[in-house]
C-alpha cells in the first residue's frame, strides 16, 4: 500500500470530534519554516570560493517578509491546544504526571536523538579526515539550529500543567500575566541594560503564547469579528514597538547582530502571536468546513505524521546538499544572491530539496510515531526533569555552538554528553535487548 493510500485510510478513520484544524495549522506552519529557512540561507560561489550569506543581510529590504515566514507563535498555541487536550485525557483517567509526561518527552525526544546522534558522527568523519574547525563548526551549527525550539518546548511541556491550572482558575488573567513579565523583562533588558534577564524571555514570552492554545481549546473565544478586531491589534501593537520601539524589523534570525527580535525573544512576538491567534481563528469555521474534503484532510495526516522529522531534517538536507553541489565546482551557487535571476531559481532550488527531504522524512518518521514499550518503567517525575533540564541545555548549546566551537575545547563533546545523560535519566534511551 502507498504511503498516500495509508494516509487517506487513516483519515477516514478520524473521529468526528476532532478538530482537523490544529493538525491543518501545524503542518502548514512547518513547511512554512522549512520554506524560510531554505530561503534565507544564501551561497555564492566565485572563482573557487564559496561564500555563506544569509538574505536577511545581504538584502535588508527582504526583512518583512519575516512577519509572513515567522510561525513559531503558530506552533505555540497549538502546541497550548494540544497540551489542553491530553491533560484533560489524563484527567478523566485519573492518570499521574510522570505517566503524563514520558509520553509526551518521548514522543519529542526519539526523533531528536537520531539528529544528534548523526551529527555528532558526521562531525567526527569530518574531524578525521581534516576539515577544518570552522567548517565542521559552522555546518553542524547549521544544521541543529532547529533543535532550539525543541529546547524551549521541551521546557514548556515541563510547565504545562501548572500552566493549564493557572489557565482554569485564572482564564485570560493568566495570559496577561505572562505578557506583563515579558515586558517588565524587556524593559530591563533595554533600560536597564540587564541583558541576562533577557533570557528568561524564553519563557515568559512563549508562555504567553501558550495560553491562548489553552484558550482556544476551553472555547472561550468570541465571534470572527471580535477575532479580527483583536488581530488588528496585535498588528498595530508590533508596528509600533518596530517604528517608534529598540525592535528590530526582522521576526526571524538576527540580521542585526546586537539586537533581535528572537536571541532572546521579546514582546514583539506576542503582538505577532496574537495577530496571527486572531486572525487563524477567525477563520476556523470554514477551514473545518474544508478539510472535510477527503483530500486535503489526507494531505494534513500525511504531513503530520512526519512532522517533527521534516523540522528537525531539512537544513541538514540543506548541508548536505550544498556540499555535493560544492564538490561540483560550486553548480548552481554561481547566482548572486537577492538578484531577478536569483529569486526566479529559487522555487527550483526548494522544489530539489523537498524531493530529498520527502523520502528521507519517509524512513525516519516511525520513529516519532513509536510510543513507550508498554512494559517500559516510568521514572518519578523529579528525575525527568531534572533529566529534561540536562537535555535541552545540552541542546541548547549545540544550537548556539555546533560541534568545534564553544567557549572551551571539547564543548561540543561536553554537549553532547548532556543530551544523553539527560535523555537516560529521563528514561528515554532506547533499551539494549
Amino acid at each position: 500500500m502507498g504511503i498516500w493510500s495509508q494516509a487517506s485510510e487513516l483519515a477516514a478513520q478520524t473521529p468526528a470530534e476532532r478538530n482537523r484544524y490544529v493538525d491543518f495549522l501545524r503542518a502548514v506552519s512547518i513547511l512554512v519554516v522549512v520554506t524560510g529557512h531554505w530561503l534565507i540561507a544564501t551561497a555564492y560561489y566565485v572563482d573557487g570560493t564559496l561564500t555563506p550569506g544569509h538574505l536577511l543581510k545581504s538584502e535588508p529590504a527582504t526583512q518583512w517578509l519575516t512577519w509572513l515566514f515567522q510561525v513559531m507563535p503558530i506552533f505555540f498555541i497549538v502546541g497550548g491546544y494540544s497540551n489542553g487536550v491530553s491533560l484533560e485525557s489524563a484527567r478523566r483517567k485519573d492518570e499521574p504526571y510522570a505517566i503524563w509526561l514520558a509520553a509526551r518527552l518521548n514522543r519529542l525526544v526519539a526523533p531528536l536523538l537520531v539528529l544528534l546522534v548523526a551529527w555528532s558522527a558526521i562531525a567526527l568523519v569530518m574531524y578525521l579526515v581534516g576539515v577544518r574547525p570552522t567548517v565542521i563548526q559552522f555546518t553542524s551549527k547549521a544544521a541543529l539550529i532547529p533543535t532550539w525550539f525543541l529546547a524551549i518546548y521541551i521546557m514548556l511541556v515541563i510547565l504545562a500543567p501548572a500552566a493549564y491550572r493557572a489557565w482554569r482558575r485564572y482564564g485570560i488573567a493568566s495570559f496577561w500575566a505572562f505578557v506583563a513579565l515579558a515586558v517588565l523583562t524587556d524593559i530591563a533588558f533595554f533600560q536597564a541594560d540587564l541583558r541576562w534577564l533577557g533570557w528568561t524571555n524564553y519563557f515568559w514570552v512563549w508562555l504567553a503564547v501558550h495560553q491562548l492554545g489553552f484558550a482556544w481549546r476551553d472555547g472561550r473565544l468570541p465571534g470572527p469579528a471580535p477575532l479580527l478586531a483583536c488581530s488588528t491589534a496585535g498588528f498595530i501593537t508590533l508596528y509600533l514597538l518596530i517604528s517608534y520601539g529598540p525592535y528590530p524589523l526582522a521576526m526571524v534570525g538576527s540580521p542585526d547582530e546586537g539586537l533581535s527580535n528572537t536571541l532572546p525573544p521579546k514582546i514583539t512576538l506576542i503582538a505577532l502571536g496574537i495577530f496571527q491567534f486572531g486572525l487563524l481563528l477567525a477563520l476556523e469555521g470554514p477551514m473545518r468546513r474544508a478539510l472535510d474534503s477527503l483530500r486535503l484532510w489526507t494531505a494534513t495526516v500525511l504531513v503530520n505524521s512526519m512532522i517533527m522529522t521534516l523540522y528537525l531534517w531539512h537544513i541538514t538536507v540543506m548541508v548536505l546538499l550544498g556540499t555535493v553541489l560544492y564538490f561540483a565546482n560550486g553548480f548552481g551557487f554561481g547566482i548572486e544572491p537577492g538578484t531577478a535571476e536569483w529569486w526566479w531559481t529559487r522555487p527550483l532550488w526548494i522544489g530539489v530539496l523537498l524531493l530529498l527531504l520527502f523520502p528521507a522524512a519517509l524512513a525516519l518518521s516511525p520513529l516519532e510515531r513509536k510510543g513507550r514499550s508498554p512494559g517500559a518503567k516510568v521514572p518519578a517525575a523529579a528525575r525527568q526533569i531534572a533529566g529534561a533540564i540536562l537535555l535541552c541545555l545540552g541542546i541548547s548549546l549545540l544550537a548556539v555552538f555546533g560541534y568545534g566551537g564553544g567557549l572551551f575545547a571539547g564543548q561540543g563533546i561536553v554537549s553532547f554528553g548532556l543530551v544523553v545523560v539527560g535523555a537516560g535519566l529521563s528514561g528515554l534511551l532506547p533499551r539494549l535487548r
